[in-house]
């Protein structure tokens, strides 16, 4: 079965809705607005501007009737990503500036705190080697969040310019996204 994802104009499940299967840079040409939607199969990021720019957020398998309370989103849903499954080991060098200087550490598995497991105050640039991870701006995997995919990012405050109050923002904690969401 494919993965998919049902977006809804209204709150629970209500008028009219648009099903994507793979990403979506702009809805506004299905729906006027988005304000629920049902996760059938896989896992997606949805954000709240089109060409998957602004506050991102992680959803899986389940129903959203209202996921901007749910959320604390502040605007519906105007683009989506799917996370394509990975199988396989998950490998990440995260660096403590710009352009990988300064600390560098290399995590193979979830870290929910950069500062207590390495002294890092901050994660300003990384090379995903293998899989997919969330990056949250808070320990423990909280705050907002941002969706990393294989490849060398060397400056993750130029790559959140498309988040609202991005200035000052941190990554703290990363989490590996598993196949459980499938």
């Amino acid at each position: 079965m494919d993965e998919g994802i049902i977006f809804y104009e209204e709150r629970n499940f209500q008028g009219r809705s648009y099903e994507c299967m793979s990403d979506c840079a702009d809805m506004s040409s299905y729906l006027n607005r988005c304000h629920s939607c049902r996760v059938e199969r896989g896992c997606f990021m949805v954000y709240d501007r089109t060409n998957f720019m602004g506050n991102q957020y992680f959803m899986r398998r389940g129903e959203y009737a209202d996921y901007m309370s749910m959320m604390g989103m502040s605007d519906c849903i105007r683009s989506c990503r799917m996370i394509p499954m990975h199988r396989g080991s998950f490998r990440m060098r995260i660096y403590e500036r710009e352009n990988f200087q300064g600390m560098m550490h290399e995590l193979m598995e979830d870290c929910d705190n950069i500062m207590d497991r390495y002294g890092m105050s901050n994660c300003m640039s990384c090379n995903v080697m293998e899989g997919q991870w969330l990056m949250h701006e808070q320990p423990h995997f909280r705050g907002r969040m941002m969706y990393m995919r294989p490849g060398e990012y060397r400056s993750l405050m130029s790559m959140g310019m498309g988040m609202s109050n991005m200035s000052g923002m941190r990554f703290m904690s990363m989490r590996r996204i598993m196949d459980s969401c499938y």
